[in-house]
């Protein structure tokens, strides 16, 4: 079996890989194990230095990394040095932080001694998706490894390059052999791999469908798992919102990464007496932006991943035109595309409960604006949603906006006046069937440890 990398610019074929053999996939894991055992006695600081070299390596790399994930994923050129950038910073964050985040924590009892230590648990498994294909990696790689884990990673089968190039890097850093390592398999193998009793743990960013099954098995097994899944992020516009900078922020929001993001907005739900301002905002900010060659500086946005994902979103605003909703921009797939994977920024208006756009995750640059006839109607409209991942309130209330973010809306982050973003210091992750568990902060680092009781009478 091959695991073949394609542009999804040309559709041409950049390199196939030869997938690793299930032999191949067993010494990988019992190399990981192997070299845990010296792994998980080195020192913190000695670990920090290492987070601290990778970060140096990914600056020295970025240019070569951005366009690799350019070629193989869409991401426009800035938009990948942001991204390796973003991977250094959290490198730095836990070779900082790592320390005191795992510190030991006295507790007073009747002993003499009573603490809480936190120990690694062993070799994490990590299954990532293809839409930020280094950040995903390192936001669970840099504080896993500084807890003293080892990682193995099974990336999607679309970014083979990112995947290798992530472990040359841990390499060049001066990490010890077989501590962090890619495989090359597909989902059946990964399964075996989940199974696999040297395996203490596995961690899923992706779709709610493939975070069930993981949950299920991980279950099954009694092995701790963490899933960041899909969203349906809500954007609530207030009455006194700051129009022109909602629309501005809005716009950006909902295209990052050409609007295939997780925690990218979905659904801007804007009261009755604003909304049709902020609809000419927010259109004229989202046809501003340029679609072309991610390689090309002058392109804000790349094309989507794979064409098949690109005819699956168009098929989705097809359906919800079908029941009613109206499309004040694009919804067209661009003639220079081609058999291609390019989407312009689209509009969809008049949306409504029982349409794919309210119901469902559109996975690209397509924005869903609701309307809502007040603050209270905007607030049921953003929680009535099966996913819980981001969430943001627009209004010139600070007061209200942080009642309403803290209070109100049901997501793992709410935000305001600002987009969701994640942040190498703020946890991070969903509810219902936007995942659970948290990466990122203190209590990412928390999540693979055995979080253990000393006592001493």
């Amino acid at each position: 079996m091959s695991i073949t990398s394609i542009n999804p610019v040309t559709g041409s074929i950049i390199k196939s890989y030869t997938a690793d053999s299930e032999q191949a996939v067993l010494t990988k894991i019992e190399n990981a194990n192997a070299v845990w055992a010296d792994w998980k006695g080195l020192s913190l600081q000695k670990k920090a230095a290492l987070l601290k070299r990778t970060a140096t390596v990914l600056r020295k790399e970025k240019k070569e990394l951005a366009k690799l994930m350019a070629l193989e994923m869409g991401k426009p050129l800035q938009a990948g040095l942001d991204e390796i950038e973003k991977c250094a910073s959290v490198c730095e964050y836990y070779a900082t932080s790592g320390a005191e985040h795992l510190a030991d924590q006295l507790i007073e009892t009747e002993a003499s001694k009573s603490y809480v230590s936190f120990q690694p648990l062993g070799i994490v498994f990590a299954i990532m998706p293809w839409n930020f294909p280094f950040w995903q990696v390192f936001r669970f790689l840099a504080p896993g490894l500084m807890a003293g884990n080892c990682g193995l990673l099974k990336h999607a089968s679309n970014v083979p390059g990112c995947a290798l190039a992530i472990a040359q890097v841990l390499l060049d850093a001066g990490f010890p052999e077989h501590v962090f390592q890619t495989l090359m398999i597909d989902s059946k193998t990964a399964q075996k791999v989940i199974a696999h009793p040297l395996v203490k743990a596995v961690t899923l960013t992706g779709s709610t469908a493939a975070g069930m099954q993981v949950a299920k098995q991980a279950a099954g097994l009694l092995k701790k798992s963490v899933l960041e899944l899909g969203g349906s992020d809500p954007y609530l516009i207030l009455d006194d919102a700051d129009l022109e900078s909602a629309a501005e922020i809005c716009a950006q929001s909902r295209l990052i990464n050409n609007g295939q993001s997780c925690i990218a907005a979905k659904r801007f739900i804007v009261t009755a007496a604003v909304e049709q301002k902020f609809l000419e905002l927010f259109s004229a900010k989202m046809a501003s932006k340029v679609t072309g060659d991610p390689l090309d500086k002058s392109s804000d946005l790349g094309p989507m991943a794979r064409a098949d994902l690109r005819d699956e979103l168009h098929q989705q605003v097809m359906d919800n035109i079908k029941k009613g909703a109206k499309c004040i921009l694009g919804g067209v797939i661009p003639d220079f595309e081609g058999e291609h994977a390019f989407y312009t920024p689209t509009v969809l208006t008049g949306v409504k409960k029982g349409m794919p756009a309210y119901d469902q995750e559109l996975f690209g640059p397509v924005a869903t604006v609701i309307s809502a006839k007040d603050t209270a109607e905007a607030i049921q409209i953003a929680n009535d949603t099966s996913f819980g991942l981001g969430s943001a309130v627009f209004t010139a209330d600070l007061a209200e906006g942080e009642r309403i973010a803290r209070l109100e809306l049901q997501a793992g982050s709410a935000f305001v006046n600002a987009m969701v973003k994640s942040d190498p210091r703020l946890p991070f992750g969903g509810i219902n069937q936007s995942g659970y568990g948290r990466e990122l902060g203190l209590y990412g680092i928390h999540e693979f440890v055995n979080i253990k009781t000393v006592y001493i009478k």
